[in-house]
């Protein structure tokens, strides 16, 4: 498990900020209306924050760990 979290440790980072974000994009931003899937509730709007903040943080760690393999 820390082997995990050490490889990973960009995208940990980069999940827990995207969270962060989805809930600040929700409490500020959001719908009030109630018609959009993901910003009218918090949990939709946090997950979809972890989610692409995961992937971003996979993407920049796969750049770095490119660039110090060669």
């Amino acid at each position: 498990m820390i082997d995990w979290l050490k490889k990973r440790s960009v995208s940990v980072v980069f999940l827990f900020l995207g969270g962060l974000g989805g809930f600040l994009y929700w409490k500020f931003i959001g719908c009030s209306s109630g018609t959009c899937p993901i910003t009218s509730k918090w949990h939709a709007s946090i997950l979809y924050g972890m989610i692409m903040g995961w992937l971003i943080g996979d993407l920049i760690a796969s750049f770095t760990n490119r660039k110090t393999k060669e």
